[in-house]
């Protein structure tokens, strides 16, 4: 399958989607076995984890449900650390597992913000899936229970993850690399 390439850039290969897919299936795995025989909720952070999510759900065998939460930077820049909730659960999380499904964590920013959020909201249990970890990036302390690849503090995308909202379809994972002609 060619490679669809952004206007301005070049994507490198990361991440194949057969590694991501055995990936996700051993994390399905654990989640099953750290799980057994109870239910989990996994709660999508959008956009970027639809994916991961839609995949991981179907490895994990148990009695899964599913939501979603957004999550939206605000201020002079998307760096700014303020967060704001823009979409919230539909249900009570209190006394269920609750399995936040994350497609990547960066600065624990964002990360911190929901454990806060959620954690007030007495769950049962509350762990996290994070498809991609660039520890590098940390700005707060931040881990995930369970995390499929490490990767270097690089701009990626693909499989769920987007560049102004394109991208997002594309079965591997790409690092994107300036175009050399660009200016």
């Amino acid at each position: 399958m060619p490679v669809r390439r952004t206007p301005v850039d070049e994507l490198k290969l990361l991440i194949t989607r057969e590694r991501i897919a055995a990936k996700v299936a051993e994390l399905g795995a654990r989640i099953t076995a750290d799980f057994a025989g109870e239910s989990v909720v996994l709660i999508g952070v959008l956009k970027g984890a639809t994916i991961f999510l839609a995949d991981l759900a179907r490895q994990i065998d148990l009695d899964v449900s599913f939501d979603f939460i957004a999550i939206s930077s605000y201020g002079n820049s998307k760096q700014s650390g303020e967060l704001k909730l823009i979409k919230d659960v539909d249900d009570s999380m209190e006394g269920r597992n609750v399995i936040l499904v994350e497609d990547l964590l960066d600065t624990g920013m964002t990360l911190a913000y929901i454990r806060k959020l959620f954690e007030a909201r007495q769950p049962k249990a509350f762990k996290i899936a994070a498809l991609l970890d660039k520890s590098s990036a940390r700005k707060v302390p931040a881990s995930a229970d369970y995390v499929g690849f490490e990767i270097p503090d690089e701009f990626v995308v693909g499989y769920g993850l987007d560049i102004a909202g394109r991208c997002r379809n594309l079965t591997n994972i790409y690092v994107l690399e300036p175009h050399s002609g660009s200016k």
